[in-house]
């Protein structure tokens, strides 16, 4: 027995097919979630034996904003976040990741400042740290140590 389906079942099944996958990517952003992933991260090699710079990027594909509180890891006593304004660098409890945005920390900008070495990262090596967020999960990052006076051709 053979069943022959006529051109308005197949508009039918074609429209709830697209209509499931409608369903699943408007949900995501309609509940208003950060979908964040990262990249572009480095640290130049430090010079000095108890700090040292971190640079990336966090974007954020979702449909809601997050912040970036805090940072840990292995390799230092505290990570602080720091936001550059006028020139001047201040310690921030957070810093915010728009939605369907990116926040880019880089040299002259907004950064992460490894205090408190507990060893002095040396180029070629990498770094573990963790990103904390306001709303997402943990984010964990190997940084690469770059040279002392490393410049991205992103231009960060």
């Amino acid at each position: 027995m053979r069943l022959r389906f006529g051109p308005a079942a197949l508009v039918i099944a074609g429209a709830l097919a697209l209509a499931g996958c409608g369903g699943s990517d408007s949900g995501d952003s309609e509940s208003g979630k950060a979908e964040l992933s990262v990249g572009s991260a480095y640290m130049p090699q430090p010079v000095s034996d108890d700090m040292a710079a971190g640079f990336l990027t966090v974007t954020n594909k979702g449909g809601a904003a997050d912040d970036l509180t805090s940072v840990t890891s292995d390799i230092a006593g505290q990570v602080t976040v720091h936001e550059t304004v006028d020139g001047a660098m201040q310690e921030v409890k957070s810093l915010k990741i728009p939605a369907g945005g990116r926040l880019e920390l880089k040299s002259g900008g907004d950064h992460l400042m490894f205090e408190q070495l507990k060893r002095k990262p040396k180029e070629g090596q990498t770094v573990s740290v963790e990103l904390h967020f306001a709303h997402s999960d943990p984010v964990k990052v190997e940084i690469p140590v770059k040279p002392a006076t490393y410049t991205p051709k992103t231009g960060h």
